[in-house]
């Protein structure tokens, strides 16, 4: 983990043919926010707390999973109508043990309430938490950071300095830290308490900078469930395989309630 960042996922670059689209089906989560954040392509969100929410490029899709929800993600119709792209990145933060257990919640924040820090060849989008003395309006439940840097060739951005856990991941191009370079692809974690700067190398670079406090104690991990303590994992798994809809801790999302990912044996 990377303070409360537990997993981390490219989606695509995927170039896809009229009528093709990505179809995420309905499928649940305890115990985490989930950020989707997409550079080209869209998606169309829906889940159980009601929401139906296209997300675009430079805005952000934060959904606490809390004691349990469910959702989807597609390829909207228009997007179907001709060639389309898809490229994101969408990441888990744990949630601490005091709000593990709270109703589940969606907020969408688009680009441009978004704070932006620009200088000199160097593009900043803070997505979630406290950076570089900018705030981003997402709910937070522990301290996080979490943004989108685009570096021109040469250029150089210092890791935040007041937060224990820092780590980055190229997107695109490559950098160089301490001298060493680190192409795309590539992820990396810090030191608490170094001094970090990275460069931009000739084609310049894309990144994800991400971090924050480190939790209080280990997370357990299965298929979507995040959990303190594996007894959670385990209740939520017996709720998901009986698939009593609105009875208990799952339902499944508004407007797309016509299948489901049943739970892996």
């Amino acid at each position: 983990m990377v303070g409360p960042f537990i997993f981390f996922d490219q989606a695509g670059p995927a170039d896809l043919l009229t009528g093709q689209g990505v179809d995420v089906r309905p499928h649940p989560h305890i115990g985490i926010g989930t950020v989707t954040y997409l550079y080209r392509g869209d998606f169309h969100h829906r889940d159980s707390t009601g929401v139906d929410q296209i997300i675009r490029p430079g805005a952000l899709n934060w959904m606490v999973a809390g004691r349990g929800v469910s959702h989807s993600e597609r390829t909207t119709a228009a997007a179907r109508t001709g060639p389309n792209s898809l490229f994101g990145i969408q990441t888990w933060l744990a949630l601490p043990e005091s709000h593990e257990d709270m109703a589940p919640t969606f907020e969408h924040h688009g680009k441009e309430a978004l704070p932006m820090i620009e200088d000199r060849g160097v593009s900043v989008r803070l997505i979630l938490g406290d950076a570089y003395g900018k705030h981003a309006p997402a709910t937070m439940f522990s301290e996080t950071f979490y943004a989108d840097v685009t570096l021109d060739a040469g250029c150089r951005l210092p890791m935040p300095d007041d937060h224990e856990d820092r780590g980055l991941y190229i997107v695109e191009g490559s950098i160089s830290v301490a001298g060493q370079e680190y192409q795309a692809s590539q992820m990396m974690v810090f030191r608490p308490g170094d001094s970090i700067t990275v460069a931009a190398g000739a084609q310049g670079a894309r990144l994800m900078i991400l971090g924050g406090a480190t939790l209080s104690g280990p997370r357990y991990i299965w298929w979507n469930f995040v959990a303190s303590s594996k007894e959670r994992i385990e209740e939520a798994k017996t709720e998901w395989r009986a698939a009593d809809w609105g009875k208990g801790r799952f339902d499944l999302p508004i407007n797309d309630r016509d299948e489901y990912i049943p739970l892996p044996e």
